[in-house]
């Protein structure tokens, strides 16, 4: 009997269900054009590392292996699927109690895991290795082996390499089996998970801790809405099913626990959907963040329906419910037959866009502003051009902000892309299916996104108009020297930010070049007249183009009450 035979005569429909699965997921990568995320990421991949600004580096290793094989969006996509698939069969290994048609019932009531396993995102690889870190887990506590041991230090490291969200997984491990912190080869583990994260740990060390620096306080809002909350709540439904969610959280919420397995399963689910509930008194909460806890949300929802003997007739219509939405998510995703309806318009017409655009520029590289997505979705249509996004004070860093790409661009003929509203001179416009775009061709470009303005406060308080000595240190970033702009000036200044209305930028005599030299330099600045909370950024002004990124931002608190 052959090995496919095997495969089909010994859980038949199991095996089946995931073939189909596979199937359709490949099929979809294949035929679905990119989100803007999925172009980011590929771009990562084309300059692999040990670690980026918003992530670390698993998704791009994964994209690279995959576009190795396939030059188009099915290589970019190939090794998600086969995580995702891998997932569902780890999912059912680890489930005590098996029934397959309720599996089933409640995989298809997950929307998100039928149509986001086959996107190119770290979520993917997140659940996939929150998975084998259950099931390694598992076999921990039933054996606490050398051979475990291990592999438990290995895939607790995959798990934090594929996202940082991760390391909540086994937070909430601990805390559901705080006897762990008896056992002498869980530390060995940890040991282990600590010496393959550490080439992370000092790229952070070597860019200066950007990660932490943009999640715990960039990304912060300045002060609490209840729309963050009430969103989160909504998407946390949506994300576990369009229809089922709430109902598949409730078995999974009273599944009477029979081991210490799962007592962390549950834990850790309650855990997280809590920590990141908590989360959103600080600022926006993206709904996608708490996918790593699919797999105990699936395991505890299909146990307690068995356990509790109820009827799952309720599911079972969501489910085909779910799937006709599915259905037609996927046939839009490959088509657009709702032109003019704008449901995430990224995935469709981007090879006719970035097609208009190239044929403005020709051979010239075509600089964005204030978009890490649109250079990355124009290289990949594009093939073979070079583009960059310049990130002005207004923006927030990305990994643009990191990588050299600006040395290629240095002196040589640039079209700028922008649309409507950028105070921009404008050499002409193109029409695109994406909008009209207006352009204009730098003869020699020149900017210095990468040279570092590090001031030496954090946080300031000052009275309206007052006049404030700020000591800066200048750090050039690019590891070479910096040509110089024959034809224009670059120099420091500062913007204030209020809320998010930005206050006029203001451009100081300080050159940047003299800065570099020497330094340390002194920068006088003008507080707002208005009292209130702002955010000050020190920037660079180079030729026409807006002040760009390039410091941290300083917290001032502008008050008439403040006493010196």
């Amino acid at each position: 009997m052959s090995a496919l035979t095997r495969f089909f005569t010994k859980d038949h429909y199991r095996n089946s269900f995931l073939l189909g699965w596979l199937v359709l997921a490949l099929v979809q990568a294949g035929v679905t054009e990119l989100m803007d995320d999925e172009a980011y990421y590929w771009v990562y991949s084309r300059h692999l590392d040990w670690g980026y600004f918003d992530h670390p580096p698993m998704i791009a290793l994964l994209i690279k292996m995959g576009y190795a094989l396939f030059h188009n969006e099915f290589g970019v996509r190939l090794l998600m699927v086969v995580l995702n698939v891998c997932t569902l069969w780890i999912t059912w290994r680890l489930i005590p109690q098996k029934h397959n048609r309720l599996f089933y019932m409640v995989l298809c009531a997950m929307g998100a895991m039928q149509i986001g396993g086959m996107l190119a995102v770290p979520d993917v690889p997140l659940i996939f290795f929150a998975a084998l870190y259950f099931w390694i887990y598992r076999l921990f506590t039933e054996q606490q082996s050398w051979r475990n041991t291990l592999l438990l230090g290995i895939s607790m490291a995959l798990l934090f390499y594929s996202k940082y969200h991760g390391i909540l997984l086994v937070f909430f491990t601990v805390v559901s089996n705080p006897n762990l912190l008896r056992v002498f080869k869980f530390y060995v583990a940890v040991i282990i998970t600590t010496a393959l994260f550490l080439p992370h740990i000092y790229w952070q060390v070597a860019h200066g801790f950007p990660t932490l620096q943009y999640h715990l306080v960039e990304r912060n809002a300045p002060s609490y809405d209840i729309s963050y909350t009430l969103d989160y709540l909504l998407g946390q439904l949506l994300l576990f099913g369009p229809l089922a969610g709430w109902l598949l959280l409730y078995y999974a919420f009273i599944c009477p626990i029979q081991s210490s397995f799962e007592r962390t399963l549950k834990v850790t689910l309650i855990g997280v959907l809590a920590f990141f509930l908590l989360s959103t008194y600080k600022g926006r909460v993206e709904a996608n963040w708490t996918v790593m806890v699919f797999v105990p949300a699936v395991i505890l929802a299909h146990q307690a329906i068995i356990r509790r003997r109820g009827s799952w007739k309720l599911l079972r219509y969501l489910a085909y419910a779910t799937l006709a939405i599915v259905l037609v998510v996927r046939v839009y995703m490959a088509w657009d037959f709702l032109p003019g309806v704008e449901i995430r318009p990224e995935i469709h017409h981007n090879r006719e866009w970035a097609a208009a655009l190239q044929a403005k520029a020709g051979d010239k590289p075509v600089v964005f502003m204030n978009s890490y997505q649109l250079p990355s979705k124009y290289m990949f249509y594009a093939p073979g051009t070079l583009s960059y996004s310049l990130n002005s004070r207004y923006a927030r860093r990305s990994q643009y902000n990191f990588w050299d790409t600006e040395t290629q661009l240095w002196g040589k003929p640039v079209m700028l892309a922008f649309q409507r509203g950028t105070e921009l001179p404008i050499t002409d416009s193109i029409k695109t299916v994406k909008g009209t775009w207006d352009y204009y061709n730098i003869p020699q470009y020149y900017s210095y996104s990468l040279s570092r303005l590090i001031p030496a406060m954090k946080k300031v308080q000052a009275r309206p108009g007052e006049h404030m000595a700020f000591i800066l240190k200048v750090r050039n970033d690019y590891g070479r020297p910096i040509p110089q702009d024959t034809a224009h000036e670059a120099l420091l200044g500062y913007a204030f930010v209020h809320k998010r209305d930005g206050l006029p930028a203001v451009k100081s005599s300080i050159d940047l070049f003299k800065a570099i030299e020497r330094r340390i330099i002194r920068m006088e600045v003008i507080m707002p007249e208005q009292p209130g909370t702002y955010q000050l950024k020190f920037c660079v002004f180079a030729g026409i183009l807006p002040p760009t990124h390039n410091s941290e931002a300083v917290e001032v608190i502008v008050s008439d009450k403040i006493n010196k």
